[in-house]
C-alpha cells in the first residue's frame, strides 16, 4: 500500500490539501481546542465558529488584499451556485437603480406639473417604464472561453431568457469550433457602456481559468477597466470572475471586480463551500416582499434567500448552518501561505505556481512529435495543463497513463467530455511532484519510460 507522499496528485479536483494541513485536521475532527468534542460537532452559532470565520476572512484579506470596499462571504452550492446567484442579485441591483431613477424622473415631473396623479398613478408609470426598460435595454454579459463559461451563460438564459443574454464572446468561432483560445479583446461584443438615460449590461461574466479547456486569462481584461471619468455605479462595468480554479495563486486587483467568487475544492480546501468577494455598493437591503413582488412583474427570477448575497452578509456568512469545518480547512490553507510567504503575500505562491507549470510546459513544447498542448500559448492554463499524446491517439493515451500510475502520478485523465491529458498543477501539488511528472514526460516521448 503506497503511502501519502508516493503519490503525486493532479486530479482537477476536489485538489490535494497541504498535509500539514490534513495532519492538524485529523486532531481537530476528534477534540477541537482540547474542549472533548470535534470541529464538526461545535455549534455554528458559538464564538468559536466565528473566530474560524474571522480567521479565514483575515487570511484570505492578508492575501489578496483585499480592500475594505468589498466584503468576503462564505456560502454552500459551489461554482455552479454562484452561476445563478450572481445573475439573481446583480439583475436585482439593475432593476433597483432603474426603479430609483424612474422614480426620481417622474417626481420631478410631477413638481414641475408635467405629470399629475395618485401614487398608485405613480407606481403604475414607474411599472410600465421599467417593463419597456427590461424588454429593451436588460442584458447581461459573457465571455465563453471554456466549458464553465459556456455553462454560467446557459444558467443565466435559463433564469432571465435567452434573449437578455448577451454572448460577447464565442472562443469556438475563431477556433475551429473548439475552445483553446481567447479572442482579441478587439473582436468582443461588449453592451455598450454608456446608453442615454441609462447604463450598460447589468454583469460581465468571464471565468478566469477553464478546467477543462486549459485557458486562462493572462491578466484583466483592458475591455473592463474603469475609465477616468466612470462613475462606479453606473458606467464602470460590473465584472464577476469566476476563480474557482486559480484562486489564491497569483495578485488580483481586487477593486477591478464587483464579485470575485470560487468553489473551495481546488486551491482553498475541501468541497463545500464557496467563497464570494463583492464590492459592498451591491449589497443593498435584502430582497423584502415588495421587490420581490416587483421582479415577479417584471418577469423576472427571484433567487432563493440562501443566495441572496445581502441577507448572508448582514448574517456574517450563518444565515443558515455553515459548514465550520470546511471554512476552517480554508483558513488553515490560506494562513499556511501568509505564513510561508510573509510580506511577499500572494507573489510567493504565483512565483512557484509559474515554476511549476514552466517546468510542464517546456517538456511538452520540447517534444512536439509525441505531445501537443491544446490551448494556444498565449492564453495556457498555469493551473490546468491540458495535452494529447501522439495526437490523441487512444491506445497511446492510454498507455501514458498506465505508466504514470506505476510512478505514482495520478489523477492525469483529461476531462470526460475532451479526453486527453489534465495535469492540474494547484497550489498544493508540490514542486517535487512537478518534477517527477516532467521526468516521467521526457522518458515516455524517448521512448525509455
Amino acid at each position: 500500500m503506497p503511502s501519502r507522499s508516493d503519490i503525486h496528485y493532479f486530479g482537477a479536483g476536489p485538489a490535494p490539501l497541504p498535509t500539514p494541513v490534513l495532519e492538524a485536521a485529523s486532531s481537530a475532527l476528534l477534540n477541537y481546542k482540547d474542549q472533548g468534542i470535534g470541529i464538526c460537532e461545535i455549534s455554528h452559532r458559538s464564538a468559536d465558529a466565528n473566530a474560524v470565520l474571522a480567521d479565514a476572512k483575515a487570511a484570505l484579506t492578508t492575501l489578496l488584499d483585499v480592500p475594505p470596499t468589498h466584503e468576503i462571504l462564505f456560502l454552500q452550492g459551489g461554482g455552479s451556485g454562484e452561476f445563478s446567484a450572481a445573475v439573481y442579485n446583480l439583475v436585482a441591483v439593475w432593476v433597483e437603480k432603474r426603479r430609483r431613477r424612474a422614480q426620481e424622473d417622474l417626481l420631478v415631473a410631477l413638481a414641475d406639473g408635467k405629470e399629475a396623479g395618485s401614487k398608485a398613478d405613480l407606481d403604475a408609470k414607474i411599472l410600465a417604464r421599467l417593463q419597456g426598460e427590461v424588454a429593451s435595454e436588460l442584458r447581461l454579459d459573457y465571455l465563453v472561453t471554456g466549458s464553465w463559461s459556456l455553462k454560467a451563460s446557459q444558467e443565466a438564459a435559463r433564469l432571465v431568457g435567452a434573449d437578455k443574454v448577451n454572448v460577447a464572446v464565442d472562443a469556438r468561432k475563431s477556433n475551429n469550433g473548439k475552445f483553446g483560445a481567447i479572442p482579441p479583446e478587439s473582436e468582443w461584443e461588449l453592451t455598450p457602456r454608456r446608453r442615454e438615460g441609462g447604463t450598460g449590461s447589468a454583469l460581465v461574466y468571464y471565468c478566469d481559468n477553464e478546467t477543462v479547456d486549459g485557458v486562462e486569462f493572462p491578466s484583466f481584461p483592458a475591455s473592463l477597466e474603469k475609465l477616468p471619468e466612470d462613475a462606479i455605479d453606473d458606467e464602470a462595468p460590473i465584472v464577476v470572475a469566476d476563480m474557482s480554479s486559480n484562486f489564491i495563486s497569483r495578485r488580483v486587483d481586487v477593486s477591478k471586480y464587483a464579485v470575485i467568487f470560487g468553489g473551495a475544492q481546488k486551491n482553498v480546501g475541501n468541497a463545500g463551500i464557496t467563497i464570494v468577494i463583492v464590492r459592498k455598493d451591491l449589497l443593498p437591503p435584502a430582497i423584502t416582499p415588495a421587490s420581490a413582488d416587483l421582479l415577479r412583474q417584471l418577469g423576472l427570477p427571484v433567487g432563493p434567500i440562501v443566495f441572496d448575497w445581502p441577507t448572508i452578509a448582514k448574517n456574517n456568512s450563518l444565515y443558515n448552518t455553515l459548514p465550520i469545518f470546511d471554512v476552517w480547512i480554508a483558513g488553515q490553507v490560506m494562513s499556511h501561505l501568509v505564513n510561508a510567504y510573509g510580506p511577499r503575500k500572494i507573489e510567493g505562491q504565483e512565483e512557484v505556481s509559474a515554476l511549476k507549470a514552466r517546468l510542464i510546459y517546456e517538456v511538452l513544447d520540447a517534444a512536439p512529435q509525441v505531445y501537443t498542448v491544446v490551448p494556444k500559448q498565449n492564453v495556457r492554463s498555469r493551473m490546468n495543463i491540458c495535452f494529447r499524446v501522439a495526437g490523441g491517439d487512444a491506445e497511446k493515451e492510454k498507455a501514458f497513463l498506465a505508466g504514470a500510475e506505476k510512478r505514482g502520478l495520478t489523477g492525469l485523465k483529461g476531462h470526460r467530455s475532451v479526453g486527453g491529458i489534465r495535469a492540474s498543477n494547484y497550489n498544493a501539488v508540490t514542486v517535487e511532484g512537478v518534477q517527477k511528472l516532467a521526468q516521467y514526460l521526457k522518458d515516455f516521448a524517448s521512448g525509455s519510460a
